[in-house]
């Protein structure tokens, strides 16, 4: 037992101190995970053989994120992506197997059934890298995250035959240690519900467990969680999920399939469950842990002694195999109309080895189709190919990325053929509902943005915009600014948002401007640039959710709204003394001891509101709207 402590002591140290140093130096959290199980491995030998042994244990990481994986996509996403699955992903594991298989074949000289399984370990890629490093910079809804998740969903579910075909490969030279084939054999069917039958049986077996994990999920889960969630006992709920994704996984072990492949489905089974965020915070720990264990131990199990007796080949297997995963995945994603900077993106992420590649190794050692001195070999290059893998994303970020965004600068813009009453800058979700709210009421308009992606994601509903920047003044004449009547400034660039207001105010004084407000400095420095309307970002949506806070609190309707006026009332008041007061001071100094005052002034008019009799004075405005004149629709169309 005391051995467990220090072992684990060591691990938890490790990770303490270099993950969040990686995260700092901006490395990433997978990279500070190997690097903590490379000093404590073969640099400094803290670490020894044992690593092996939990590695086994924290793949059961893997497992936990395909389960919270599932439980993020709904079965109709699934059948949505059905083409990326079946031809990009389906296309990378052939086309990759088969290039690896030719490389070994005529290159190394190596056996026919030797090269082809080693093939179809390097067509696996590492999930658990790439779709926690796209978590963590916020990559996993982007065009390229989107695909590479497609081409590593493939791939897991792809492992299922590739376990069923390797010993069909068996080399007949290594088919001698027959006495420890005949262990391995036993202690495979002590643990196996499949060892002994026949073809029909095993695949009615397993569509039996398949449904079983599919209807089980869908109408027993249900219950089981309403029967825990009533005990109210917080820990039982974590048990009772660890108890569903373990048990899946048993079971899929126990028919021969992959566990990552079961818990995924009922991940996707469980999407639509009332208990599903509840089961993701459950499970989230233990996956960031155990994922965490898994990549420390491929660091630890890194063995020095061979990648330097052998540094050229190994690295130079290591890069070839890299390169072309990437030119396979680049050609790939050209055909599939992946573009531009995710067209990188899911060559760059995908470019390694993967978790399963260490399964297969074993699983081709134990069916006598590869050496083991190969097998240590490929090891090695799956470890190495998955460290380089971090640094493939920084380059993406610090390389690829900035070019394509300086390129869509350069790019040709749209040539806007059409005018509006409303001309709006930005199409982001600001934009997009005050478009919205305009072409609704028959109102034409002219959308453009900056981003390409952006314009194209809105197209695809049938909503007419423009690639292009509404900071270039050659666009705003072309957009027909001069004749229209509004000019809605919604792009997120803060400081050109100011320069834009000040260019059209003095260009088309006669546009009404309307703009969108980050902040109060921000409100400030547009009312100087001559903004005509600034709407803040959040205040009114935080303010309507104080007013619903009221009312779930008790308070009347009538009293609720009455001092949601007197809020947004005393606001815009204090915002006019405090923006003449901001006007006074020189830059650098506009926010001294007299307008922090004023803050606290405003804070104090804010409670002398709140405790106003609310039937003393109240007006019409306090019934939250009042009906149009009768002529009003009239007096609309004329203008």
């Amino acid at each position: 037992m005391t051995g467990y402590f220090i072992q684990g002591f060591i691990y938890l140290v490790a990770a303490v101190i270099f993950v969040p140093l990686a995260k700092r130096l901006g490395l990433g959290s997978v990279l500070g995970y190997l690097i903590a199980g490379v000093i404590i491995g073969p640099l400094t030998g803290i670490v020894g053989q044992e690593t092996i042994t939990i590695q086994h244990f924290a793949e059961f990481g893997v497992v936990m994120m395909l389960f919270l994986v599932g439980l993020e996509l709904e079965p109709k996403n699934l059948w949505q992506m059905r083409n990326k699955l079946i031809g990009l992903g389906g296309m990378q594991v052939v086309l990759t197997t088969l290039a690896v298989a030719a490389i070994a074949y005529f290159i190394f000289s190596l056996q026919a059934q030797t090269a082809l399984a080693i093939g179809l370990l390097f067509s696996l890629s590492s999930t658990a890298i790439v779709l926690q490093t796209f978590s963590e910079k916020g990559l996993t809804k982007t065009i390229g995250g989107q695909n590479a998740f497609s081409v590593l969903l493939m791939q897991d579910i792809a492992v299922i035959p590739m376990l069923a075909f390797i010993p069909l490969l068996a080399l007949p030279e290594l088919v001698q240690a027959s006495q420890s084939l005949q262990q391995a054999a036993e202690h495979h069917e002590e643990i196996s519900l499949v060892a002994h039958l026949p073809g029909w049986a095993y695949a009615l077996t397993i569509l039996a467990s398949i449904t079983g994990v599919c209807v089980g999920g869908y109408y027993l889960s249900r219950p089981l969680f309403h029967y825990v969630a009533k005990s109210g006992l917080r820990e039982i709920f974590v048990a009772t999920a660890l108890l569903l994704v373990v048990g899946i996984a048993a079971l899929m072990s126990l028919v021969g399939l992959s566990p990552a492949l079961g818990t995924f489905l009922a991940g996707v089974v469980l999407a639509n469950s009332e208990f599903r965020h509840e089961l993701e915070s459950n499970i989230e720990p233990f996956k960031g842990l155990l994922l965490g264990l898994f990549f420390i131990t491929v660091g630890a199990g890194i063995d020095f002694g061979l990648l330097f007796n052998n540094i050229f080949t190994i690295v130079a297997i290591t890069l070839t195999l890299m390169l072309l995963k990437m030119a396979i995945l680049a050609g790939l994603a050209k055909t599939f109309k992946i573009q531009k900077s995710d067209t990188w993106l899911v060559a760059l992420s995908l470019a390694q080895a993967g978790e399963f590649g260490f399964v297969l190794l074993s699983f081709s050692i134990q069916n006598h189709v590869l050496p083991a001195d190969i097998a240590s070999t490929l090891q090695l290059v799956v470890a190495l190919s998955m460290f380089l893998t971090p640094s493939l994303f920084i380059f993406y970020d610090k390389v690829i990325l900035p070019r394509y965004q300086q390129s869509n600068q350069s790019e040709d813009f749209d040539d806007i053929d059409t005018s509006g009453c409303v001309v709006i800058a930005g199409a982001g979700r600001f934009g997009q509902i005050v478009n919205r709210l305009m072409i609704s009421n028959d109102i034409t308009t002219v959308v453009m943005d900056y981003e390409v992606a952006q314009v194209e994601n809105i197209r695809k509903i049938n909503v007419k915009s423009y690639f292009g920047d509404a900071t270039r003044p050659d666009l705003l004449h072309t957009a027909g600014l001069e004749t229209a009547r509004l000019f809605v400034i919604a792009i997120d660039r803060k400081e050109e948002a100011v320069e834009l207001t000040k260019y059209v105010k003095h260009t088309y004084p006669h546009v009404k401007i309307l703009v969108r407000a980050f902040d109060k400095g921000h409100s400030y420095e547009l009312s100087q640039a001559g903004a005509d309307i600034i709407v803040p970002e959040v205040f009114y949506s935080a303010v309507e959710m104080g007013a619903q806070a009221l009312r779930e609190m008790g308070h009347h309707p009538f009293d609720v709204e009455q001092k949601r006026n007197a809020y947004i009332h005393i606001d815009e008041h204090a915002s006019r003394h405090l923006y003449e007061n901001w006007l006074k001071r020189s830059e650098g100094e506009q926010y001294g001891n007299d307008f922090i005052q004023l803050f606290i002034e405003f804070e104090e008019n804010i409670i002398k509101a709140m405790k106003h009799d609310r039937m003393e004075n109240h007006d019409v405005t306090e019934r939250g709207w009042t009906p149009p004149p009768k002529d009003y629709q009239d007096e609309l169309d004329k203008q």
